[in-house]
């Protein structure tokens, strides 16, 4: 299988695996659009994604919402990585026909051409999301039981109260790590939109003679993701207000936690699940195994650009956003082998050291802020 075709594969994760999949020997053919909000205008000139990949691999610029883009991609391919998706949480909220028509309605074609055409490709593999889980795993020692909390309301987040709750219970839950036989309970459009897609590739590829995998990527950062979009990767917004001098406005209390996976480790994982049989019809969680809440993230961010920068804890949250989340990986490591090589300081060095490399930016989080204000979903 030497024919490998990734949608979306000029973005973030899709040019790094492009590019170590090209030095592996695969002929790599990319459907991207080049959103102006991930590679900024002219990404043809300026765009430092698609500069490292438009003379290594065949690029066709398209949408995945266009069947005739899909027919020209898929043509002598035999695998297909399919990453091309609309990616901000918040965003998702009310660009509610974007983002199925893209995710879920793109999928759908991909999925209706290769039920019903000529094709030679025998695995797909599917970037799904933590984002299905909605809010995380937890223990609750008063039920002896793990227990799955309901999205957090407006009611209680309004009082600066954002643990998540089980009706009937006083005592506090104890976070423990998602596995992938958790409860899918999406929390935003996008994390619904990434549900459907993976039930859609995991349910229609066995069905016509194809290898699904799925992984569900964990907060996926490294040096090349998009420092100019402020609607995804916490990361890469605090970055750019510490280095513009502005203040980071933390919201709740601070204490919210993520799985932070370094670029590196999810191309290995993917790969992973390229080359080897035993993926074929498994479901992978994609991460380090470690919670790391946001506090920690800004002043990890701070000592490492030696900026002196306001932080404010503003209790501000964003609805639809869940508390925690972090992966078990036991059943990646098991089945694939694949453990992350990262940990959270030593990708965050690499990630610092690769920004500062970069021309400095102006921020558009506020811009972003604001518009979820006017819809009522920032607080």
């Amino acid at each position: 299988m030497k024919n490998i075709l990734i949608t979306g594969g000029a973005g973030f994760i899709g040019s790094n695996l492009a590019l170590v999949l090209v030095e592996k020997g695969y002929n790599v053919t990319v459907l991207d659009n080049l959103s102006p909000q991930i590679h900024g205008e002219d990404a043809y000139n300026n765009s430092f994604l698609f500069s490292r990949i438009k003379n290594q691999v065949e690029f066709i610029k398209g949408c995945v919402t266009s069947k005739e883009d899909w027919i020209r991609s898929i043509k002598s391919q035999d695998v297909i990585v399919h990453l091309a998706a609309e990616t901000g949480t918040g965003q998702s909220m009310y660009e509610i026909e974007k983002y199925t028509s893209v995710n879920i309605g793109g999928t759908a074609i991909m999925l209706d051409l290769l039920a019903n055409t000529s094709h030679s490709v025998k695995k797909v593999v599917i970037a799904s999301s933590r984002s299905i889980y909605g809010e995380g795993k937890y223990w609750s020692s008063e039920l002896n039981n793990v227990v799955y909390p309901k999205h957090r309301t407006d009611e209680f987040m309004a009082i600066k109260d954002f643990e998540v709750k089980i009706d009937g219970l006083s005592s506090p839950l104890e976070l423990v790590a998602t596995d992938e036989d958790s409860k899918i309970h999406p929390s935003s459009v996008y994390g619904i939109t990434k549900q459907n897609q993976e039930q859609m590739i995991m349910t229609v590829c066995p069905t016509i003679g194809i290898s699904p995998v799925a992984f569900r990527y964990q907060n996926v950062y490294g040096p090349g993701q998009s420092l100019s979009n402020p609607y995804t990767g916490i990361l890469s917004i605090f970055s750019t207000l510490i280095r513009n001098g502005k203040e980071i406005n933390i919201f709740e209390d601070g204490k919210e936690s993520r799985d932070f996976v370094f670029i590196d480790d999810v191309v290995d994982a993917t790969i992973l699940g390229i080359e080897k049989e035993e993926a074929n019809g498994h479901v992978f969680n994609v991460g380090t195994g470690e919670a790391i809440d946001v506090i920690t993230v800004a002043n990890e961010l701070i000592k490492n650009y030696k900026i002196n920068t306001e932080v404010i804890i503003s209790g501000n949250y964003r609805l639809g956003d869940i508390r925690h989340n972090f992966a078990d990986l036991t059943k990646i490591k098991k089945i694939l082998g694949f453990s992350p090589i990262y940990n959270f300081e030593k990708g965050i060095k690499k990630f610092t050291e690769w920004v500062l490399t970069q021309d400095l930016i102006e921020s558009k989080y506020d811009v972003s802020i604001s518009e979820m204000k006017n819809k009522g979903l920032f607080k």
